[in-house]
């Protein structure tokens, strides 16, 4: 049987899961797979009574999870906001695969997200044949939610039309969804909830109303605070990506992925780690998400095209195409940094010359 490109977080981490859920003995929403005891454990990381290891999910503080679970454990819907690339997405899929062992229930939120996304649509060709019925509805995956108690979770929220955002305004606040067509409407079952991610940084933004921001708990996901805590997640997430996709290729040295988060951060933050020299920032978000991108296309060119090992070379490219966003602007700010900064920094020459035959 051919392996799928990427399994659900409930399938990759399906041992932690059963492991976790043997070792939990405490208290348990109705319909939860794991407590929020345990489930925090499984996105932070923790070493089992038994010896077991469960492998963090987040590296970050552990507050912030701690208040998006306990959230969820309540009737109020979760919030995930942030910048972009701060694993909004990756927490609201690990959290829906232990709650509910289920992190499939996903509507994506498009500037082409309608209300049958969010509610239910029909099957046409019944439909017309038989008229309305139970058997012609075409469940949405929060329809689905509702009725089997479990996550709903809702990608890129700010991207769906504002009076689309608005029709789930009745949903958290009754927790029912009316089929009028039917003369019936589908109750929430205990255990049902909502996670929704946001960002207002990306083109196409549509403001959530005060009335559906109320329904939400707000959980405010940051970049990393410090430079060891990025490396670390960058380190970590390109190892499982070269796993997953077979790269013919060795991990990436530490000292590669250190030279692409240093100079994310400091583009980022107009600010070099010392302190000493202030930089211009570009107009792209300089992501955690987008140097692991870096480094794992860098593993495909050296696997494929070098010796298996990545040099400076080999993320050259990908290093540029990130922070040219703007092919003027980027452009001079890319440049300043490589010849004021780059050129100066002991052991970076490799870098500053394959990275100046790119630009």
């Amino acid at each position: 049987m051919n392996a799928v490109l990427r399994q659900h977080a409930e399938e990759q981490y399906a041992e932690e899961l059963h492991e976790l859920a043997k070792q939990d003995q405490k208290p348990r929403p109705a319909n939860w797979k794991l407590s929020p005891w345990a489930v925090k454990q499984y996105l932070l990381g923790t070493t089992l009574e038994n010896g077991f290891e469960i492998t963090p999910k987040y590296i970050g503080q552990a507050r912030l999870i701690e208040i998006a679970v306990a959230t969820l454990a309540t009737d109020r819907a979760l919030l995930l906001y942030g910048v972009p690339g701060t694993a909004k997405s990756w927490v609201s899929e690990h959290l829906a695969a232990a709650i509910a062992g289920d992190s499939t229930l996903l509507i994506q939120g498009t500037a082409g997200t309608d209300e049958n996304a969010l509610r239910y649509g029909w099957n046409y060709a019944r439909l017309l044949s038989e008229g309305p019925s139970q058997a012609a509805l075409v469940s949405s995956p929060m329809l689905v939610a509702m009725r089997e108690g479990k996550i709903a979770r809702l990608e890129e929220m700010t991207r769906v039309p504002s009076e689309v955002q608005d029709t789930l305004i009745t949903l958290l606040s009754e927790k029912t969804l009316p089929v009028p067509e039917l003369g019936m409407e589908v109750q929430a079952q205990r255990g049902f909830n909502v996670i929704a991610t946001a960002n207002n940084r990306d083109k196409g933004v549509n403001e959530m109303s005060s009335a559906l921001m109320r329904r939400f708990n707000t959980v405010i996901l940051p970049t990393p605070d410090s430079f060891d805590e990025e490396v670390a997640i960058v380190s970590r997430r390109v190892n499982e990506l070269g796993r997953a996709l077979e790269l013919p290729t060795e991990k990436p040295a530490l000292e590669e992925v250190r030279r692409v988060v240093a100079i994310f951060r400091e583009l980022r933050n107009g600010l070099t780690e010392d302190g000493k020299t202030k930089l211009k920032s570009p107009s792209g978000t300089l992501s955690t998400a987008e140097a692991i991108s870096v480094i794992g296309h860098g593993m495909a060119v050296a696997g494929y095209y070098g010796d298996g090992v990545v040099h400076a070379a080999d993320i050259a490219a990908s290093l540029t195409g990130a922070i040219i966003k703007d092919p003027v602007q980027d452009k001079l700010v890319w440049m300043e940094y490589l010849k004021t900064i780059a050129k100066e920094r002991d052991g970076w020459k490799d870098l500053y010359r394959a990275c100046m035959d790119v630009a």
